[in-house]
This record gives C-alpha cells, structure tokens and sequence, in this order.
C-alpha cells in the first residue's frame, strides 16, 4: 500500500526552508517500455549522495544498492521539472510534476493523493517497469549533498527507509537512482534489479551540465526564455554565479547550456513579452543581459 507522505520543517541557519516528502508507488498498469537518452549521465554531486547512502548501508551491515541508469532518468528529469517549471506550490509538494514535459502531470498534497500518477512515471521516463519509492527535498539555499544526507541520516523516517527498517523492514533494495539539482534532490529506489544497467558518470563538467539539461525533456529543449547574464567554460565558476544571483534575490537564477557554452541565466520565462519584461527591469544593474531560446 502506498506510504502516506512525510513532510517535515526544519530550521536551519538562516531560516532555510526544507521540504522532505516520502512516497511508496505501486505500478499496477503495463505501458510500452521507453527508450532512453544515451547522453545521460551521473555528475560528481550526485554520485557523491549515492556513494554516502550506500556507506551508511554498509556501517549497518547491508549490502549497498546497484545504481539504476532508469532511476536516475527518472529522479534527473524530475529535479530538472522542479527546478524549472515549479510544480510545487503552497497547495502542491515536491512529488508534483508540471505539464510542462512529455510525462503525466500531478499535484500532490497531504489530502489528495494522486497515486497513479506516481505508479507510472519509471514506466513514462524509462524500461523500468516495476514499482518505486522517492525521497525528495526542497532547499531554499544551494543543494549539498553532505549536509544534505546528514539531515536524512538523522531523521528516523528517512534511514528507516534507507536501512530497510521499521515499516520498510519487508523491502530489499535492488536499484537507486538519484537527482540533484540547484534547490532540489531526490532518490528513486526499486526492489527488482534495472535490466538496462548502470548509469554512465559524466567525464568532465560539461558532460554534465549537457546532462542536466537534455533531462529536462527528451529533446534536451524547454521551449522558455532565459535572461542570460555571462558565459563560462568550466561548471563550479557558473555555480558560483548563480549562488551570487539567487544570494541577491534571484530565486531563478541557474545554469543553461546552448552549443558549446555553459551560461547563466538571471531568470526563466515561459514567452517572449515575459523574457522582455524581465529585461527592461533590469537595465540598469544588467544592463548587458540577452535573451536566449532554448
């Protein structure tokens, strides 16, 4: 049966908001299996909270977890719709999903639970047909994953769920798939093991920013406008300059890549007059911010 949904506020240093919600799916439907993007894959922050989550298993004598090339598809693009298109809202948490991609939309909250949509997402994104069970989280600050795994360690409900405790003493891990984005991070777990392997690591930043995006839909494109506001070649000096904006009130601030160029954009619209807007309003601190299609 489906595991009511944990949500948890918590105070940390300036009064960042956390959101952690925990889902049990059960897949009752047979759909045709998806192909995957090939480009896909793992970026060091990601398989830094998979590598945490498996030694923790291993201090308390379990086996670690296969990581999941269809989870992480999974818990990749759904970071990459949180982040984006923000499905959660004050009425929907962070295990909605926007209308916005090539997937089922749905809008969870504590009093309406719409299952079915959850059952069918590895099915929707992936070839993993089986059922799964997702961790997200919500941050208002930069996502780290240390800190990030030190806060679900703590919390009965989450390492009940990671040490196969408590009411999910009858599970046994086989599979996990993790997504982390700029506020956002999320695992996926399955008790059958993923026919198509494991995800590739990224080689270098690049790789791994190209695999961010390509997650947000199948054809590696949003269909918004971004502010843009400076171009980098290496990944961490793009991250700082998105802290620098989000610290400054730019809660859209992130990373695009178009071509061959890592950039960063101020904010992200869904039209044109928006994108112009936005523009016109910052003239005169960003006076040399363009607009981009992606």
């Amino acid at each position: 049966m489906p595991v009511n949904p944990v949500k948890m506020l918590i105070l940390r240093k300036y009064f960042l908001l956390f959101i952690l919600t925990i889902f049990a799916f059960s897949s009752l439907k047979v759909h045709a299996q998806k192909k995957m993007d090939d480009d896909m894959c793992v970026n060091r922050n990601e398989l830094r909270l998979a590598e945490l989550i498996n030694s923790f298993r291993i201090q308390n004598k379990l086996p670690e977890i296969p990581l999941s090339k269809s989870l992480f598809v999974v818990a990749k693009t759904h970071v990459n719709d949180l982040q984006i298109n923000r499905p959660d809202t004050s009425i929907c948490n962070t295990a909605s999903w926007s209308d916005k991609g090539k997937w089922s939309s749905c809008c969870f909250n504590k009093y309406v639970l719409k299952t079915e949509c959850m059952w069918d997402k590895p099915k929707e994104l992936t070839p993993y047909k089986f059922k799964g069970y997702e961790i997200s989280y919500f941050e208002e600050g930069i996502v780290n994953e240390d800190s990030l795994f030190r806060l679900w360690s703590a919390t009965a409900e989450v390492s009940d769920m990671l040490l196969c405790k408590g009411i999910h003493s009858d599970k046994k891990w086989l599979a996990i798939g993790v997504g982390i984005s700029d506020n956002y991070a999320c695992i996926w777990l399955g008790q059958r093991p993923d026919p198509q392997g494991k995800p590739t690591v990224c080689k270098n930043d690049k790789q791994a920013v190209s695999s961010s995006v390509a997650s947000q839909q199948p054809d590696g494109k949003t269909g918004k406008y971004y502010l843009i506001y400076g171009s980098f070649s290496r990944q961490p000096d793009a991250e700082e300059e998105v802290k620098k904006y989000k610290l400054a009130g730019l809660k859209n601030a992130q990373i695009v890549l178009n071509g061959d160029k890592i950039r960063v954009a101020l904010g992200v619209y869904d039209s044109i007059k928006e994108a112009m807007a936005a523009k016109d309003k910052y003239k005169d601190k960003y006076k040399d911010a363009w607009i981009l299609k992606n």
